[in-house]
């Protein structure tokens, strides 16, 4: 959600106007004067329409606007000067991977200007999108953009990909400014070959790597130069007796993910029988790798479990003949590491299709 902020009734022109185009939440100095309202006596009305919050103050007061809107926006636009703006941001910036966008916008909207997370909170893209709005100049200052060149976290972001390490990121993009060419390892051919970089066949030093790998099998390599991109592919199938502990399937998941070299932030989905569903080891378990916890019903697991290892006691115990592998199949995954047993668990893993 984008919010805007406007402390100044000078600025409340532009603020409706972007309000309207980007359906966002507002907030603004000054009182209610539309007849719609004309009941409302609140010194701070907050409105609700369509989800949009509309929030008017008579006492407004920026760093407390500001510290709420940091926390639950994916930008903000402020409707200010750029002194204002980032006084009010200064308290609340963490980093550049969890940052809002910010974008300022003059009391004379002749500039929208890109002020904080160009990239990943997409300040700069939506700075271009104030300035159409708005007929503005845009001004946008990110070193790569004004070279007209993909930083690795535009790459990440465009492709849903994790960034391994915001540092190491930041070092490439400097190779990039530099003039330096910068080579991508793409194990699954989606990133398109663009100014300042070469593909690779084997991975080099100051590079790029595209995988859901934890280590490269070339030991020699000095991995503390190579950028990994996380691609989100993995399915995991996982089965489990009633009341499992959450630590027991939790150190099962991340052994089997060592053993075969699977980064545990690749993983996409779980998957279980629906039985399952409440199943409270496997819900945290999902809930700590942030993914979705998917099950799927008996009746289905049965028109694909033929093709999978059958237990006799997973039958009498569930009505089906197996579950983790089964459910992958069913997510569309293809699978790479057949069933795992280990104490009263079973884990499957598989690779989504592209």
């Amino acid at each position: 959600m984008i919010s805007i902020i406007c402390p100044s009734p000078k600025g409340s022109d532009i603020a409706f106007k972007l309000q309207k185009s980007l359906n966002a939440n507002l907030y603004i100095k000054g009182k209610i004067e539309d007849k719609e309202y004309d009941k409302i006596k609140d010194a701070e009305v907050s409105l609700s329409t369509n989800r949009t919050i509309y929030r008017f103050y008579e006492n407004f007061k920026l760093k407390d606007i500001t510290e709420e809107t940091f926390k639950s926006s994916d930008s903000i636009i402020f409707i200010s000067s750029t002194g204002i703006a980032v006084r009010a941001v200064s308290s609340f910036i963490v980093s550049k991977d969890v940052d809002p966008g910010v974008v300022v916008v003059d009391l004379s909207s002749k500039y929208a200007i890109s002020l904080l997370s160009g990239h990943l909170g997409g300040s700069n893209e939506l700075t271009l999108e104030v300035s159409r709005i708005l007929n503005c100049h845009p001004i946008i200052t990110t070193a790569t953009d004004t070279m007209n060149i993909k930083a690795p976290d535009i790459i990440a972001k465009n492709h849903n990909l994790i960034i391994d390490d915001l540092k190491k990121a930041k070092c490439i993009a400097a190779l990039l400014v530099d003039g330096k060419e910068v080579g991508i390892k793409d194990e699954y051919g989606i990133i398109d070959i663009t100014k300042g970089y070469r593909k690779l066949s084997e991975l080099e030093e100051n590079s790029i790597w595209i995988t859901n790998k934890i280590n490269y099998e070339d030991t020699g390599l000095d991995f503390t130069k190579v950028l990994k991109l996380i691609k989100r592919d993995i399915v995991l199938g996982i089965g489990c007796r009633r009341n499992t502990p959450y630590e027991k399937i939790k150190e099962f998941v991340l052994d089997s993910l060592r053993k075969y070299n699977y980064d545990f932030r690749a993983v996409n989905k779980i998957v279980s029988v629906d039985l399952k569903q409440d199943e409270d080891g496997i819900i945290k378990l999902a809930e700590n790798f942030e993914c979705p916890f998917i099950t799927y019903k008996r009746e289905e697991i049965k028109l694909v479990e033929d093709k999978y290892e059958k237990s006799e006691f997973v039958f009498k115990t569930l009505g089906v003949y197996s579950v983790c592998e089964p459910c992958v199949d069913l997510s569309g995954a293809e699978i790479v590491i057949s069933k795992i047993k280990h104490e009263g668990m079973t884990l499957a893993i598989g690779i989504l299709k592209s």
